[in-house]
């Protein structure tokens, strides 16, 4: 994880000790003995609206706000849930974060009427990337490390192991606000940290929203998720690492040019094998399909840092078809290492029947000896039927730069309409558009653009 822009120089050591897990509340225990909210830890999280420490047995909370002090960690085969419009803040004193352990679950299932918030802490205003962490699930399914990882962040906790199917609940019309703090130097909590996450988990319509880091990173794992929103993030959108191989249909990727990475850049995917660019196994290799990825189109004022569309590299393998690719700085189909260029050449990755548009270089190579931007780009013309486009107006989206009320939807007579196709590819929903939206917004009821204003 990289320095961001919204670093915070002075993080006092209450917010260190809040990394620490410890019980619930030193001055109780978790039977009630002296409690003077309740009998039970669920009785006293709800009678204070405060959930804080070690959570070992399971709690379910009703509809409410609550706030979130330290680093929280549920284990002990327990699980926390949520009911649908619960609001959870970050204390801004005890920067918060939810981390689910191995073992451990979630189950944040909001409705597209009522979704669940877990956001800054602060008045609307004031808030900014950086408030308060963000939530961090840890479990069994395959990673390609050779020994057990733990969650970047400052977070003490393992994940990875052999089980595929793992579950660790659901996450299902969430939104994740400003989230990113940063425990140690250049170490940054996403707004969704997934490591060895298995596909025995539910995560649909999720919005990660002006987080100081990445918005999605998946360290290893199996999961399969839809309708995922990445709305100003300060780093990259989507982060794959450590062997991710599930499938992701349906996402949405929109760059605020006033805000990103400043120590880093900030790209719509981020992708590697490992950090050595070494051959473990699995290989990372995501699926994704109906992906809409607007960077910032060359805007009055756009920082430095926004970079590529797709930085794929490291020895990775990849997906990514039935996408668009628009708006992105520095170049918007990318690769790098001849590693992760023999896998394209010769077909173990894919990128087909895309839409693609860039400000500068729609295609770029960073290969030693392997391939040419030019014979990159013929390719993807002809053999994988993309479109390349030199204006993103050209693609015919309603309004798709927009901070406060984007509308990504097709155009008619757009070339998004038609074109997707899915042959040899397992697991997805087969639609006829591109993109992430046919004439139907998944979007709508849950999703918000205006975080700042909002008022929980």
């Amino acid at each position: 994880m990289k320095q961001s822009l919204f670093s915070f120089a002075a993080i006092s050591m209450i917010f260190f000790a809040a990394c620490i897990k410890v019980d619930i509340d030193d001055s109780v225990n978790n039977n009630g003995t002296g409690n003077a909210f309740g009998a039970t830890l669920q009785e006293r999280i709800i009678n204070s609206k405060v959930i804080s420490g070690v959570i070992n047995e399971s709690v379910e909370l009703p509809k409410g706000k609550y706030t979130l002090k330290g680093y929280v960690y549920v284990n002990n085969r327990a699980s926390i849930r949520f009911a649908p419009g619960t609001i959870v803040v970050g204390d801004t004193v005890q920067k918060g974060a939810l981390i689910i352990e191995q073992n451990a679950k979630i189950f944040a299932e909001g409705t597209a009427s009522e979704p669940i918030v877990f956001t800054s802490g602060k008045a609307p205003g004031q808030r900014k990337p950086g408030d308060w962490g963000g939530i961090a699930i840890a479990g069994n399914a395959p990673t390609n490390r050779p020994t057990t990882p733990i969650l970047e962040g400052g977070i003490n906790s393992i994940y990875g192991g052999p089980i595929a199917n793992d579950n660790s609940g659901i996450l299902k019309y969430v939104r994740i606000e400003f989230a990113g703090i940063a425990a140690d130097p250049n170490s940054e909590i996403n707004g969704l940290t997934l490591g060895g996450v298995g596909r025995g988990t539910t995560i649909e319509n999720v919005q990660i929203s002006y987080g100081s880091d990445d918005a999605f990173e998946f360290f290893g794992g199996t999961v399969n998720c839809k309708n995922l929103i990445a709305f100003a993030t300060a780093d990259d959108d989507f982060d794959f690492d450590f062997g991710y191989v599930g499938n992701i249909q349906f996402g949405v990727s929109l760059r605020d040019p006033l805000f990103v990475d400043g120590g880093d850049a900030g790209n719509g995917i981020e992708c590697d094998n490992d950090g050595a660019g070494s051959n473990a196994t699995p290989r990372t290799r995501p699926v994704l399909s109906n992906f809409t990825f607007c960077g910032p189109n060359g805007a009055p004022g756009t920082l430095a840092n926004h970079n590529f569309n797709t930085r794929f590299r490291r020895a990775t393998q990849f997906v990514l078809i039935n996408s668009i690719l628009m708006g992105y700085q520095k170049a918007g189909f990318q690769f790098e290492s001849d590693s992760t260029a023999a896998a394209y050449l010769d077909g173990r990755s894919i990128f087909k029947n895309n839409l693609v548009h860039a400000v500068a270089d729609p295609y770029r190579v960073n290969s030693t000896t392997l391939a040419s931007s030019a014979a990159v780009k013929t390719k993807a013309e002809t053999a994988d039927n993309c479109i390349s486009y030199s204006s993103a107006n050209d693609i015919q989206l309603e309004n798709p730069f927009n901070l406060t009320a984007p509308n990504f939807l097709p155009k008619a007579g757009s070339p998004a309409l038609t074109g997707a196709e899915f042959s040899g590819i397992s697991g997805l929903t087969s639609v006829n558009y591109r993109g992430a939206f046919g004439n139907d917004n998944w979007m709508q009821g849950w999703a918000s653009f205006t975080p700042q204003t909002n008022v929980y």
